[in-house]
């Protein structure tokens, strides 16, 4: 019996050419593509470099806007001396705090209040902008709404209503300011965590509600089992959302409190101002704006990778 071999010779070289001009194709697009995108890959990577290069050249001198020769190389001690000034442990503390607080507040009535207004009733298209709209005000129009309008001791809506009931009228500000702070920026957020979870909520599946509620489960059963689990992706949004920008509030506190009493309402945002535009010492405001940059990097690093990890596992 005989065997006869074809001979694919002639068909293999005659892919190679159409495979390495298909290779030559991709290099030449991958090429356009870099050069297309080149231009602003290098104004961000300017836009990036060039201020933390300053940063942190200024960050290793002795460098006083009132005193500008005297700007002799200083190695790490503005970094120790940011670091052990009593200021940046106060400044740390509020930070922490003031975040804790604005997340559990807008968290908490987030969730109460989608619940709400997932409800049927009449008016609830307007209700629902009234309380998205105070996430479109100006954080500085915002703090002023609450200085003179609301938390004013003597002519605030809260003194009125203090007055109303035969009580004396409240300083927020002076006997309660960093309460007051976290109850301005819980306004200002509290629309976003609404927002993203009463969207949320129209995403539910209602026919395994109903199935749920034909089994005998409760409210507190149904909130518990089937609600809240399904609320989980855009709980874990708004706290990794919130934590990044909050990290940095400085408005508010720029236009109620300016940081005090004392240090009371310092964070390190307003912390860093202080030392750089009121004691005009830039040296020690660069250090310590490095120095909040790390641990902005350090919070955001450790969020991502716990709510993106949550987030995946739920998928």
């Amino acid at each position: 019996m005989k065997t006869t071999t074809l001979n694919a010779g002639p068909a293999s070289s005659a892919a190679e050419p159409k495979q390495d001009s298909r290779q030559g194709g991709k290099r030449k697009t991958s090429r356009i593509n870099r050069f297309m995108v080149s231009p602003s890959v290098l104004v961000l990577a300017l836009w990036m470099v060039i201020p933390l290069s300053m940063t942190i050249y200024f960050s290793v001198i002795r460098y006083n806007l009132l005193y500008p020769a005297d700007n002799e190389f200083v190695g790490l001690e503005n970094f120790q001396f940011f670091v052990t000034d009593f200021g940046f442990m106060a400044g740390m503390s509020n930070t922490l705090l003031l975040v804790g607080a604005v997340l559990l507040i807008t968290v908490v009535l987030g969730v109460l209040i989608s619940l709400l207004v997932n409800q049927a009733f009449w008016g609830r298209g307007i209700v629902r902008i009234l309380l998205i709209s105070p996430f479109f005000i100006m954080p500085t129009v915002n703090a002023l709404i609450w200085k003179n309008l609301l938390l004013h001791p003597v002519s605030g809506v809260f003194a009125a209503i203090w007055k109303f009931f035969g009580a004396t009228p409240i300083d927020w500000f002076s006997e309660f300011p960093l309460f007051s702070i976290i109850m301005i920026v819980s306004w200002q957020w509290l629309p976003f965590a609404i927002l993203l979870l009463m969207t949320a909520l129209q995403s539910l599946d209602q026919e395994q509600q109903e199935a749920a509620r034909l089994d005998g489960a409760g409210p507190w059963a149904l909130f518990f089992h089937l609600t809240l689990p399904h609320l989980a992706r855009p709980i874990a949004v708004v706290v990794m959302i919130e934590t990044i920008f909050l990290l940095s509030i400085f408005a508010e506190i720029f236009t109620t409190t300016g940081g005090g009493p004392g240090y009371e309402t310092t964070n390190l945002a307003y912390l860093i101002y202080s030392q750089a535009l009121l004691q005009f010492d830039v040296g020690l405001a660069s250090a310590g704006g490095l120095i909040a940059v790390v641990l902005a990097n350090i919070a955001a690093f450790f969020l991502v990778r716990l709510i993106g990890k949550s987030l995946t596992e739920k998928q």
